[in-house]
């Protein structure tokens, strides 16, 4: 029997814990967990084990000197200038106990994803404990150790030949991601994102559209600070419509960050939950409209771990099974109680924020516009290459 979307999901995953003090918290991923069970959203046989990616799968992409510097760190056997090359030790990205093994859980989630979709064993898969799309070939970045995303894109090619439409709506740029297939046509990202002049990783620039054979394959939309859930919307999807019917993938890849809300602490963006509503329900229909289904979507950022991410998640997880109908109620009153106890803000209790969540933008005109325009000029070259056929 095909299972239509599996949740890949183990305790292996919690371990990847910077400090307590990092602003990236994977208990999110039991919070998430819970409201779903609360829900009746996600069955025990849904829940797939991970298994943990070997080093030969994390090279096909990263630096073998950069994964046995990883594994020095994690043993506390790495100078801190050696660590220093490599991105580790920083405040971003702190070394913690056993971090290569934590981050290969986390890898190997992504490929458990690729494998069951690629096999034909379930429609989508959702592994919220990937999403690390900061991560680079020889270096650790922006609270990423190793990339699963591009691991699994570039596994997804090798073992499935497989054309990659990857598709990123964290608030930070998918770097990581985008310079790992800068120079290849059979993979297309698109990333819609904060403009990098005030967050962190300042890419992610609409004139960044690839190089060589790769030219013409990555679409960057940087919105601006302060944008709203209309503009944000229009512009994701208006680009991932024409971005997919221009490249025509075999298998979708989405990256699932819920920092682009308001209330996200890191980030400057006024978005609600109306666009975790929507981003996923534009995925769904272009799996089907293109890849036969073939979804698979990962978590990312997301630093509200309390009032933000788990509704966020839930939605994701709630499209991809088709029922997004339990989202019409309200939030479960025994998630709440079991949790409120240790949220150090008041949980909501209800799906949707309220319309007075924070008060009336004076230049929401001109970001619409401004963003507008950039959707335009991102989507240029589909647009210009359609006229001189």
């Amino acid at each position: 029997m095909i299972d239509d979307s599996v949740f890949i999901f183990s305790e292996e995953q919690l371990k990847y814990k910077f400090n307590s003090n990092h602003p990236f918290n994977q208990l999110r991923l039991k919070i998430t967990l819970d409201l779903l069970k609360q829900l009746n959203a996600l069955s025990d046989h849904q829940i797939i084990q991970p298994r943990k990616a070997s080093d030969e799968e994390l090279q096909l992409i990263h630096d073998p000197s950069y994964i046995n510097a990883v594994k020095l760190a994690g043993l506390g056997q790495l100078s801190a200038e050696k660590a220093e090359n490599y991105g580790l030790g920083t405040d971003d990205t702190p070394i913690f106990p056993n971090m290569h093994d934590a981050s290969s859980w986390l890898v190997g989630g992504t490929l458990t994803a690729v494998d069951y979709v690629m096999t034909g064993k379930a429609k989508h898969a959702l592994n919220l404990g990937g999403g690390l799309h900061h991560g680079f070939k020889g270096k650790a970045s922006g609270f990423c150790v190793y990339n699963d995303s591009s691991v699994a894109i570039k596994y997804l090619q090798e073992k499935y030949h497989a054309r990659v439409l990857y598709v990123d709506t964290d608030a930070h740029h998918g770097d990581g991601v985008q310079w790992s297939f800068y120079d290849d046509p059979d993979v297309c990202t698109l990333s819609i994102h904060e403009t990098g002049r005030y967050l962190f990783p300042g890419t992610g620039n609409v004139n960044e559209r690839g190089q060589g054979k790769g030219y013409g394959f990555s679409f960057n939309i940087p919105v601006d600070a302060f944008t709203e859930d209309e503009s944000w919307l229009e512009a994701y999807t208006k680009s991932l419509t024409e971005v997919a019917a221009f490249f025509k993938p075999d298998v979708i890849v989405t990256q699932n960050g819920a920092d682009s809300h308001y209330l996200d602490p890191l980030t400057h963006l006024s978005a609600t939950m109306k666009i975790y509503h929507e981003i996923p329900k534009l995925a769904h229909r272009i799996a089907h409209q293109y890849c036969d289904g073939r979804w698979i979507a990962v978590g990312g950022g997301g630093y509200d771990i309390w009032r933000v991410v788990p509704r966020a998640w839930s939605l994701l997880w709630l499209e991809m099974t088709n029922n997004s109908e339990l989202s019409n109620d309200p939030l479960p009153i025994q998630w709440i109680q079991s949790w409120q106890s240790k949220a150090s803000v008041p949980l909501p209790k209800h799906w949707d924020d309220p319309s007075d969540l924070y008060p009336p933008i004076p230049r929401k005109a001109e970001i619409t516009e401004k963003n507008a325009q950039t959707v335009e000029k991102a989507l240029y070259p589909i647009r210009n290459h359609k006229k001189s056929i």
